[in-house]
């Protein structure tokens, strides 16, 4: 499956390395990000500035541009509009989640939803959905349109699925992976995939494009889940044992039920069925994830796509656009250790 990128090494540089290959394109989108969520409601703004300076990478944008370049995008601010339009979609989606999941904390800090409660912050995610559309139509693509409208649809329909398998300690690895593509893969696929429609790459190199961002992308989300049961440290800001707590079956689980014996089965069936879960629940949990270790085995699933994302961009001739994104590959299971 092609070779296996020294992770640790190349991750540790990738993405301030796409940073800089892009010249300060993401100042760009940040600005262009605040001017088109001005408001007149003193609350959206207050809400989505908030929001918005609470961190994050800004990975999908970094994408979008990225791909961009690679395929020999130079003139005009294309790149720059429909990196900040891919990033309302996230934003947006980030915001329903948080009502969706209850939660309290976001990257160290609190929620909007746990501040200004579910009504706002469901109402201002809209918001950033309808922004983000104009800007979409305003670019007047239809092949992009199309393609941005979809993801959204998809996103929901992942966000839908999760719910419905919600608790179910046996749930199949194959339906996980669904969720995830829809939920977080396919807004990395598509990030990459405009990236080469607004480049006129041919149909091949648009395909390669999109299948780095769908591998990636589950690389990024199937890492982020055994995070939540890496260390019972806080890492990056990210509450450990949070999927655990909202009763969210993701890898780890999966992988700790497939090896178990037939009483500890039993006992994760019961947890998950539980309404609430307690830190002695998470802790005997933990255990048997280590006894079986599903947290090892769950990276080597991750690494298996970051090696596919990789291989994905072989299509194009040798650059330092392509050095820089496919080392990224790695940064997903860098930032776990």
């Amino acid at each position: 499956m092609g070779s296996v990128i020294p992770l640790k090494k190349s991750a540790n540089s990738a993405y301030l390395d796409l940073k800089n290959v892009l010249n300060g394109k993401l100042e760009s989108v940040e600005k262009l990000i605040n001017l088109k969520l001005q408001s007149n409601v003193g609350l959206i703004k207050k809400m989505s500035d908030y929001h918005l300076s609470s961190g994050g990478k800004r990975i999908r944008a970094l994408l979008t541009m990225g791909a961009a370049k690679l395929g020999g995008y130079s003139e005009g601010k294309r790149d720059i509009n429909l990196a900040a339009c891919v990033e309302l979609i996230h934003n947006a989606t980030l915001l329903h989640d948080d009502v969706i999941d209850e939660s309290k904390i976001r990257r160290g800090n609190k929620t909007p939803n746990a501040i200004w409660g579910n009504q706002s912050s469901i109402l201002v995610g809209d918001y950033l959905l309808s922004r983000c559309f104009e800007m979409m139509v305003e670019d007047g693509n239809l092949e992009i349109l199309k393609l941005l409208s979809s993801t959204s649809s998809k996103i929901a329909q992942g966000e839908v699925m999760q719910l419905e398998h919600k608790g179910e300690a046996d749930l199949l690895e194959e339906n996980y992976i669904k969720i995830i593509e829809l939920k977080t893969a396919a807004l990395f696929s598509a990030a990459t995939r405009v990236g080469a429609c607004i480049s006129d790459l041919d149909k091949k190199k648009k395909d390669a494009l999109e299948s780095y961002g769908k591998n990636l992308g589950l690389a990024f989300q199937i890492a982020d889940d055994a995070l939540d049961y890496f260390s019972i440290e806080k890492i990056f800001g990210k509450e450990i044992g949070k999927d655990f707590f909202e009763g969210k079956v993701t890898l780890p689980i999966i992988i700790g039920f497939q090896k178990a014996n037939a009483i500890e089965r039993t006992f994760l069936t019961n947890i998950f069925k539980k309404d609430k879960r307690d830190k002695k629940d998470f802790e005997d949990t933990h255990k048997l994830i280590k006894k079986y270790n599903a947290l090892e085995t769950t990276f080597k699933r991750a690494e298996y796509f970051v090696n596919v994302s990789y291989d994905a961009l072989g299509i194009f001739e040798n650059s330092e656009e392509k050095r820089v994104l496919q080392n990224l590959t790695g940064f997903s299971l860098n930032r776990a250790y």
